[in-house]
C-alpha cells in the first residue's frame, strides 16, 4: 500500500487528533479557508497536553492540509480541495456532504470528559457524587416498574408518562410554587434535550437568540448549530442586565438562568425580570428558564421562578441530573399551552419518547415521597461540602481571592485576583498535570471582560476530607504563581 495513504507513523493521542482533523477536511466538514479550532481547545477537549496537539497540527502542516499564520488561528489549506485528496474523501463512491446542521455541530467543542482518565480531585461542575445516589430505593422503584403487568410493550406517549406528569404536577407545587396542568408538562431526555427542542421548534437559521454572557456552553451551541446567532446579553451579581436587551428585531427566543446564574451565580432581580418579560411579550418572543439547580439553596430562601411572573411567555426546564444523577437524562419541560402539541410532535420525531421504565420509577418516588426526602439529604449534604470548600479556599488564599454565586447551587467561580485571564488554561493544565481538574472561566465567555484569572468550582461529587485536601494541593500549586 501506497504508504502516503497510510498517513504518518504515529501513535497515540497525536495520531488521533491528526486523523480526526485529517478526515473532517477530505470529508468537507471544514472547506478551503475554514478554521480549525484552536490547540488550547483541541487539548481540552481530548484531555491532552497542547504540545500533542500541536505535533498533529505540525504534520497536517507537513502534508498541505493547514496553513499558519502567526497569531492567528490554523486554516484549511488552499490546495487541501476534496478533488485532490484520498479515496476516503466526501466525493468517493457517490458519497453526499454531511447537512449544514452536522457540518455547524462539528465545529462545536463537545465539551465532553467521557474517556478521559479520571483526575483524584476533580471538581468538575455538573458531576455529583456516585455514594449520593440511592441504589437501593432506586432499584427498588426500578423493579416495580418492571414488573406491572402490560398486555403488550409498545411506543408510548411522547409527551411522557401520564403518572410522572401527574406526580410531576404536584412537585412542581411544593417545590416551586409553579401551577400547571399535567398537559404541559412534556418529559425529556435531560434539559439538554428541553434546549434542542426548543431550538429546533422556535428557531430558523439566521434567527437571533438572546443568551447570557457568560452561558452554559451547551445551551449557546444548540443555538450556533440550528444556525441562530447569539446575541450575548451581560451579567453581574443581578442575574442578566436586561438594560442591554436587545431591539425585537428578528429575536426568536431568549435563554436565562434567573434563579442562580450559570456560572456567576447571580439571581434575576425583581425589576430585571418584570423588564424580561414585558420585553418577551411586546416582541411575542419566548424565554427559557432553566432552573438546573432549583433545589439548592443555602443563606437565601427559595427564588419563585421566573415561570410566575409570564406564564404565557416563559418555557420552563427542570432535571433530575443534580438530585439524582446526570446519568439517568431526565428532565422535562413546563410548556405554554400554545407550544404543548408543536413539542410532541417534534420529541416524538426526535426519539419516539424518553424511557417508560425510568419515568415510572421516578414517578413513584414522587408519590412516595422518597424523591423530596431524598432531595434534602442531598440539600444537607451539598451544604457541608460546600463550607468545607469555601473555609479551606479562604484558609489557603486569603484575600489573594473572590469567591462568587456561593448562596445556592452545586458550583461557585473564584477570581484569582493576581492571576491573569491568559493564563487560565495552563493553570488549568498544570493542575490536571497533579491530579486536580479545574475549569477556567473563559470558556464560557463569548468575549472574557475581567483580566483576572477565574475558574469555575463544583464541589459536588467529592466527600469533605477529599474536598479539603484537594484545596490543599491546588494551593502548592498555585500560591508560587502568585509570589
Amino acid at each position: 500500500m501506497d504508504q502516503s495513504k497510510k498517513g504518518p507513523r504515529r501513535t497515540g493521542a497525536t495520531r488521533r487528533i491528526y486523523m480526526s482533523l485529517r478526515e473532517q477536511i477530505e470529508s468537507g466538514v471544514y472547506g478551503t479557508g475554514d478554521k480549525l479550532p484552536s490547540s488550547r481547545s483541541l487539548a481540552e477537549e481530548h484531555g491532552v497536553s497542547r504540545t500533542t496537539v500541536t505535533a498533529a497540527f505540525d504534520q497536517l502542516i507537513s502534508e498541505g492540509y493547514v496553513e499558519v499564520r502567526q497569531g492567528a488561528k490554523p486554516i484549511v489549506a488552499t490546495t487541501a480541495s476534496p478533488s485532490r485528496l484520498h479515496p476516503s474523501a466526501s466525493t468517493a463512491n457517490g458519497a453526499r456532504r454531511l447537512s449544514n446542521y452536522a457540518m455547524r455541530a462539528m465545529r462545536l467543542p463537545s465539551h465532553s470528559t467521557a474517556g478521559r482518565k479520571p483526575l483524584k480531585f476533580d471538581f468538575r461542575y455538573g458531576d455529583i457524587a456516585a455514594a449520593d445516589f440511592p441504589k437501593q430505593v432506586w432499584k427498588h422503584a426500578l423493579t416495580s416498574a418492571f414488573m406491572i403487568h402490560r398486555d403488550r410493550l409498545g411506543y408510548d406517549n411522547p409527551a411522557g408518562s401520564p403518572i410522572l406528569r401527574q406526580a410531576l404536577q404536584g412537585y412542581l407545587w411544593r417545590a416551586r410554587g409553579i401551577r400547571c396542568n399535567p398537559s404541559q408538562i412534556v418529559i425529556v431526555n435531560g434539559s439538554q434535550q428541553a434546549l434542542d427542542l426548543c431550538a429546533r421548534t422556535l428557531v430558523n437559521p439566521g434567527d437571533s437568540v438572546v443568551i447570557e454572557e457568560p452561558c452554559y456552553a451547551m445551551a449557546r451551541n444548540v443555538m450556533l448549530a440550528v444556525g441562530a446567532s447569539p446575541v450575548p446579553v451581560a451579567c453581574d451579581h443581578d442575574g442578566m442586565d436586561t438594560a442591554g436587551l436587545p431591539d425585537l428585531g428578528q429575536v426568536a427566543l431568549a435563554y436565562v438562568t434567573p434563579s442562580h446564574q450559570f456560572p456567576l451565580g447571580g439571581v434575576l432581580s425583581v425589576g430585571r425580570r418584570h423588564r424580561l418579560i414585558e420585553w418577551a411579550k411586546a416582541g411575542n418572543i419566548y424565554v427559557i428558564e432553566d432552573d438546573y439547580d432549583g433545589e439548592y439553596r443555602y443563606d437565601v430562601s427559595p427564588i419563585p421562578p421566573l415561570y410566575l411572573s409570564g406564564q404565557d411567555q416563559v418555557i420552563y426546564v427542570g432535571t433530575v441530573s443534580k438530585t439524582l444523577s446526570p446519568t439517568l437524562r431526565l428532565g422535562y419541560m413546563v410548556l405554554p399551552a400554545p407550544l404543548i402539541d408543536p413539542f410532541i410532535h417534534c420529541k416524538q420525531l426526535a426519539d419516539r419518547h424518553s424511557s417508560t421504565y425510568e419515568q415510572e420509577a421516578l414517578a413513584s418516588l414522587i408519590e412516595a415521597g422518597a424523591y423530596e426526602r431524598h432531595v434534602r439529604k442531598m440539600r444537607r449534604s451539598s451544604a457541608a461540602r460546600r463550607s468545607i470548600f469555601l473555609r479551606t479556599m479562604t484558609d489557603a488564599f486569603e484575600k489573594e481571592i473572590e469567591i462568587v454565586g456561593t448562596s445556592a447551587g452545586l458550583h461557585v467561580v473564584v477570581w484569582f485576583n493576581r492571576l491573569r485571564a491568559e493564563d487560565e488554561e495552563r493553570i488549568a493544565g498544570l493542575a490536571g498535570s497533579n491530579d486536580i481538574g479545574i475549569y477556567p472561566i473563559s470558556r464560557l465567555f463569548g468575549t472574557p471582560t475581567d483580566p483576572r484569572a477565574g475558574f469555575i468550582f463544583g464541589y459536588a461529587s467529592m466527600d469533605v476530607k477529599s474536598i479539603a485536601e484537594g484545596v490543599s494541593r491546588l494551593a502548592g500549586i498555585i500560591r508560587p504563581l502568585v509570589g
